[in-house]
């Protein structure tokens, strides 16, 4: 039998989609297939973020049904629920409990200066609540909770990153050793896809005009449509560059889906017309998602199956969680509850 201290531990990945849209094609390039990939190599924990989507209006039989929506993806995508703990946020009470404990230690200012506070403020100035200024915090817990090595990350959250990193070193030189300090992962290329009406915005779950954006619940004919009036431009050559943003785009989706790269892409669509083009990528699409999206119809009509693996995976993630916060009362003077 082979020494158990001769075994090198796995590092540990904390990653978490916020179900506040329905999912989407850039959500999968940017995020999912990555999950999918990281679970191969390392100790994964995926949550689906429930609370953080509490900063927000919701719409309460949305914010359930895309609770289901996105565990079942998660499954339809190729995670392995015996391989990854796969989980529910609001189900590990732990994460408040970090997340209170860490707001008495971070300052004022720095979650004052986090930019995606500001920015969320402006758009919504009717709902400028403590959640969404505590955001940062919360996220810094669910990191820190699991001793993540790892977090995968877009440029928009590598100021919360930094933030966990600041509050995790300030507690460890305080009281001696008791986070991992997390290191962030940054998406290859690919990881940002554009509206299919706009190419210089982010194609999102929340954008306004659902016609710029392909969501994973589209049907085929839905997907088609969507791809057929995308935005192009003038010329007729099918080329990667910084002043072709639309066809760019649409390479990008086309290598992804189509499983080529960008230059591949190019040669095969040398002299088609964009028409054809966009129909072509169009298919690569629906044919990528296609024994996906029947996996995640057979889940998402069985709640009973997706519940037991949200139950396991809420357990599995409490026991990692809880020695953390044991950890971390006793360090702070506060009795840690019997379990």
């Amino acid at each position: 039998m082979a020494n158990e201290s001769n075994i090198e531990k796995k590092k540990v990945v904390f990653s978490a989609l916020k179900p506040t849209g329905d999912l989407t094609i850039g959500n999968y390039i940017g995020a999912l297939k990555n999950m999918v990939e990281m679970s191969k190599e390392y100790d994964c924990y995926y949550a689906v973020a429930d609370l953080h989507s509490l900063t927000v209006d919701n719409v309460p039989a949305d914010l359930r049904k895309r609770t289901y929506d996105f565990m079942a993806f998660f499954i339809a995508i190729g995670l392995d629920p015996e391989k990854s703990t796969l989980f529910v946020q609001s189900h590990v009470p732990a994460h408040s409990e970090l997340a209170w404990t860490l707001n008495c230690y971070t300052q004022y200012g720095e979650a004052k200066r986090m930019t995606q506070f500001k920015d969320k403020s402006q758009k919504a100035p009717e709902n400028v609540n403590v959640g969404l200024f505590a955001y940062p915090t919360l996220m810094a817990a669910d990191i820190l909770l699991y001793q993540a090595d790892l977090v995968p990350i877009g440029k928009d959250q590598k100021q919360h990153l930094e933030l966990a990193r600041t509050i995790a070193e300030r507690f460890n030189n305080k009281y001696s050793p008791t986070f991992v300090v997390p290191d962030g992962m940054f998406p290859k290329t690919g990881a940002k896809i554009y509206s299919l009406l706009d190419p210089t915005a982010k194609m999102g779950k929340t954008d306004d005009n659902a016609n710029g954006t392909v969501f994973l619940l589209d049907d085929p004919d839905t997907v088609m449509r969507k791809f057929k009036r995308a935005v192009t431009d003038s010329d007729t050559v099918v080329k990667f560059s910084a002043d072709k943003p639309g066809i760019s785009n649409l390479l990008t989706i086309y290598s992804t889906f189509g499983g080529v790269s960008i230059a591949e892409a190019e040669k095969q669509f040398e002299g088609v017309d964009y028409a054809t083009f966009k129909t072509r990528v169009g298919e690569a699409v629906v044919e990528y998602f296609r024994p996906i999206r029947k996996t995640y119809s057979e889940l998402i009509a069985d709640k009973g199956y997706l519940e037991s693996i949200m139950k396991a995976g809420a357990e599995k993630a409490s026991r990692t969680a809880y020695k953390t916060i044991a950890k971390v009362y006793r360090k702070i003077g506060l009795v840690p509850p019997v379990r």
